[in-house]
């Protein structure tokens, strides 16, 4: 029989407390209350910003839009299948951003701006916010051509300038 002596406990004991991680990770999450057509209902997701990127637990992300005192309304990034009532949201503290440049000229993307063309990835270094305010009308380039839409009803009441904002 071996004999542990005291400061040997000591040791140890001290050595587990100083290795103890401390930090703590404070997580708003919520409860999906219902879902349908692209739209997610969620209940507990007190502290999200409005157009703050919110994920799943089946892994769908969706926007957070429609800010009520009890529940939030989530516009589904995906074809959000598989959530169900019951089923846990976190809230991931970042706002709906897309990368921007000019290797996304001419590719084709999904709504989170991951190209769906089969031309491989896209790098970005830059990102904008979404909900991001047009630039003022003065530093803008003057809209000149127009742009048909082959529909005369349109075209002919309502012109439309291409690369027109408002």
């Amino acid at each position: 029989m071996t004999t542990i002596r005291a400061d040997e406990i000591y040791n140890i004991i001290r050595e587990r407390i100083e290795q103890y991680n401390r930090e703590v990770k404070i997580v708003n999450t919520g409860t999906v209350l219902q879902v349908g057509d692209g739209i997610a209902r969620i209940h507990g997701l007190d502290e999200v910003m409005a157009g703050e990127l919110v994920k799943f637990e089946e892994g769908t992300i969706g926007i957070a839009l429609n800010l009520e005192s009890n529940n939030v309304g989530v516009v589904l990034m995906g074809d959000g299948l598989m959530i169900q009532e019951g089923s846990s949201v976190k809230a991931t503290g970042r706002i709906a951003q897309i990368p921007v440049s000019e290797a996304y000229l001419g590719r084709v993307i999904n709504a989170l701006a991951k190209p769906i063309d089969g031309r491989g990835e896209i790098s970005a270094s830059e990102f904008r916010l979404i909900e991001s305010p047009a630039p003022g009308i003065i530093s803008r380039r003057s809209v000149y051509e127009p742009l048909q839409t082959g529909l005369i009803a349109i075209d002919s009441m309502i012109p439309i300038g291409r690369g027109q904002r408002e």
